[in-house]
């Protein structure tokens, strides 16, 4: 059996380019994802505003775009790839953080996957691996859906390095949980580890090719994947083993992987990959693993909706309050997170973030419509100019209160309690 790989880079935007090219290449993407096939690019979007480290950042798109683009692969066989969640809105979410603006420049297919595309019982696309899963049989008795368009298709992450209030650390692994289930996935938070296990055996047996390609370059400490501190790291990291990449992510960001993270451990364990940062060949730039980040974590400066989300799944709020998370009276969790996030939160956090976007990485995003490269110049490295003026967040910038409206009526719309129940009625008409 051969060993893990996990490719770790330093980059700039002056290189960004040439270093996603580069770190693609040192972890020989090629021989994972068969360019005769489509391939769906999982971009990550945590938060439908932009918050730096938070979601996947336009230069991470587009690096891995024009990467394969540069390496022979057609672009009309790759395609954005998004999930809905009740609490983010996908569509303003990839044009807040200029996602959009990366895939239009390149003509690729933009998909969201809960918008006219089939969904197919889990069990006829994996047949006996069901009974395998750890968890998801249990949480799911009657089964679940996944996308019909994954099946024999290419997949590749595009997570960023942050840490998370359910999972510690949240990275390629976890970025499957946003494409692969839909409506009801709040049903696996008590179980999350083992479910990202699941997720990952699934991957493995449906996708003709798996990668990811994490960007580092504002990674996010504290109560992710929203309420973070941002830091400036510079890296960018890549694998086809989904357990070794986040294992990696982990060991920078200072924790143990295989004692602090227990999905990765589950995961090494059963086969799944490699978690045991003692058995991964890093290739590229091995000299950063030795300065770790020492971040803080999720836990220890929790927000109060992160405290009330682990006394409901985990505590003593467990039994009075997760099961209305069930039933049609989910949606008041759904209110309440945007409520919080969005017009408590984001608002009054501005001022930890705008050091960060003085940077050129801040400025680069902020200039990103008069910068922007060519789709098809493959002779840039990067970005000779981020343009001079700089990204500030302040209330002047905040998205306006009808922006903020329309995410709370999406709530209520989008709400699976109740959009089972309009297709059950719309069926029955039928």
């Amino acid at each position: 059996m051969s060993k893990a790989q996990v490719a770790l880079i330093r980059t700039a935007p002056a290189t960004v380019f040439d270093d996603y090219h580069r770190v693609m290449n040192l972890a020989q993407y090629c021989d994972h994802i068969d360019r005769h096939c489509d391939t769906a690019l999982k971009v990550n979007i945590s938060w439908h505003f932009f918050y730096p480290g938070s979601s996947t950042p336009p230069w991470q798109l587009d690096g891995v775009i024009r990467s394969m683009k540069r390496d022979g692969f057609s672009a009309e066989r790759m395609h954005a790839c998004h999930n809905r969640t009740v609490v983010v809105d996908a569509r303003l979410g990839e044009r807040e953080n200029k996602q959009l603006a990366v895939v239009e420049a390149h003509g690729l297919r933009n998909v969201h996957l809960y918008e006219n595309e089939e969904w197919v019982d889990v069990r006829d696309a994996v047949g006996d691996l069901t009974k395998e899963f750890i968890c998801l049989n249990r949480v799911f008795p009657k089964g679940f859906r996944i996308p019909k368009r994954f099946i024999n298709e290419n997949i590749i992450h595009l997570p960023t390095i942050k840490t998370h209030i359910f999972t510690t650390i949240t990275g390629a692994m976890k970025n499957a949980f946003g494409g692969l289930l839909n409506e009801r996935r709040h049903w696996t938070h008590p179980v999350i580890h083992e479910t990202l296990c699941d997720l990952l055996m699934i991957q493995k047996k449906i996708h003709r090719g798996l990668f990811a390609v994490m960007d580092g370059t504002i990674a996010g400490d504290g109560p992710g994947p929203r309420c973070m501190v941002p830091y400036l790291k510079n890296v960018v990291l890549a694998s086809s083993d989904q357990v070794a990449i986040d294992a990696v992510a982990a060991y920078l960001m200072g924790f143990d992987p295989l004692e602090q993270i227990r999905f990765i451990r589950l995961a090494h364990e059963r086969g799944l990959g490699c978690g045991d940062i003692r058995e991964i060949e890093i290739v590229g730039d091995r000299n950063l693993l030795e300065n770790r980040w020492n971040f803080d974590g999720p836990f220890k400066k929790m927000t109060f909706a992160s405290k009330m989300q682990h006394l409901i799944y985990w505590g003593p709020l467990k039994g009075p309050l997760e099961w209305s998370l069930k039933t049609f009276l989910a949606p008041w969790s759904y209110i309440a997170s945007v409520l919080y996030h969005d017009f408590f939160w984001y608002p009054a956090h501005l001022k930890r973030v705008n050091n960060v976007l003085k940077s050129d990485w801040g400025r680069l995003f902020h200039n990103w419509e008069k910068v922007a490269v060519s789709p098809d110049d493959f002779s840039a490295k990067g970005f000779v100019d981020v343009g001079r003026a700089a990204y500030r967040l302040d209330r002047s910038r905040m998205p306006s209160l009808q922006k903020s409206m329309k995410i709370l009526g999406t709530c209520l719309k989008e709400a699976p309690e109740f959009s089972r129940r309009r297709r059950a009625a719309s069926d029955e008409k039928s």
